[in-house]
This record gives structure tokens, C-alpha cells and sequence, in this order.
């Protein structure tokens, strides 16, 4: 293989490389919007239960 061939691949596993921790580091920020939702309506509903049984 030619120099120029070698040095596409490699700029295209870095390109490859980089674009799959954009895609692990979105997927935490996901994970961790889903968590926060999930425990605010938790304590909306537990909070609203608590005042329904007073």
C-alpha cells in the first residue's frame, strides 16, 4: 500500500475513534437526564401520595 492509503486509514480509525466517544460520552449525559427524571417525579408522586394519605 502507498503512504498516502496508510495514512487515510489511520486518520480514519482516529475520525472512528473519536465519533465513538462522542457517542458513549451523549449516551452518559442521556442516562443521567433519565435518572434525574425519574427521581424528581419519584418524589413529585411520593410527595403528592404522602399529602393524599394526611
Amino acid at each position: 500500500m502507498t503512504d498516502s492509503s496508510n495514512a487515510n486509514k489511520a486518520r480514519n480509525r482516529e475520525i472512528a475513534r473519536n465519533e465513538e466517544a462522542k457517542q458513549v460520552i451523549g449516551s452518559a449525559r442521556l442516562s443521567i437526564w433519565a435518572i434525574a427524571v425519574a427521581v424528581i417525579a419519584g418524589g413529585i408522586l411520593f410527595t403528592l401520595g404522602w399529602l393524599g394519605l394526611r
